[in-house]
């Protein structure tokens, strides 16, 4: 916690939760495939960064990349992973779903709420995606999420005027968690601008591998590239600096 702003960073590696977890992050969002906006990641990688780190850990609950409409099978996928979090020490919930007419669906959220319980619920960035923002948040706070992650844009710099409306609208009922392209550059407007007590990152940067031995002819993805000798972790400096600034505000 930072003098009233707590920082949750979201990270998919052992070695980005460690990093994050001394300079003044409050909370850990944990997920797999941040390329794709986060998945749910592995018990194993659950477990290990339980052992290392003393902050909350809350755990991304989405089965796949795309979108948020999602079958019963795919219910049945994220129950048993919610189930298997809490049995690993999830301290909280991530998780978001839609209707194809872009609402937030009640019946699939109250089902994944009662399993999810008594831990802590935040609804993800599908959030953006809704028919009407002020509706929906309404209706999140009828089903009892304790937080909402937002942008309110494509980014919550452009997005500041609906995350101040939702703050203003939400009265403390919920907690809108202002989130998206956030940097030391504007993190001290996006929270003077917005009033929300919270604020979400990534703070990542690119880290060279150690691979000595590199096959240029050959790259894991569609198309040849060098990506697969440079990793992506959470960057303490930038951490340390984003800290100091959620301090620094009156």
């Amino acid at each position: 916690m930072a003098d009233g702003f707590l920082m949750e960073v979201c990270v998919d590696s052992v070695e980005s939760a460690v990093s994050i977890s001394c300079p003044g992050a409050g909370r850990i969002e944990l997920c797999a495939g941040l390329l794709e906006g986060g998945t749910t990641p592995s018990i194993g990688l659950l477990q290990v960064v339980k052992q290392c780190v003393q902050i909350p850990v809350f755990v991304m609950i989405r089965p796949r990349g795309g979108d948020f409409l999602y079958t019963d099978r795919e219910l049945d996928v994220m129950k048993a992973d919610i189930r298997l979090a809490k049995l690993h020490g999830a301290d909280g919930l991530v998780f978001g779903a839609l209707t194809e007419d872009g609402r937030i669906d009640t019946e699939l959220c109250t089902a994944l709420l009662a399993v999810c319980r008594p831990l802590p619920v935040t609804f993800h960035r599908a959030f953006d995606m809704v028919h009407d923002p002020l509706v929906a948040l309404e209706t999140l706070v009828s089903l009892g999420f304790e937080r909402v992650l937002t942008s309110g844009n494509s980014s919550a710099l452009e997005g500041l005027p609906l995350i101040k409306r939702l703050t203003e609208q939400a009265k403390g009922r919920i907690v809108v968690v202002p989130g998206g392209g956030i940097t030391e550059r504007n993190l001290q407007r996006i929270l003077e601008g917005s009033g929300a007590p919270e604020f979400h990152c990534s703070a990542r940067s690119a880290r060279d591998s150690g691979m000595k031995f590199r096959n240029s002819s050959v790259a894991m993805g569609a198309s040849l590239s060098t990506s697969e000798y440079a990793v992506k972790v959470a960057d303490v400096a930038t951490v340390r600096t984003l800290n100091a600034i959620a301090k620094n505000i009156l």
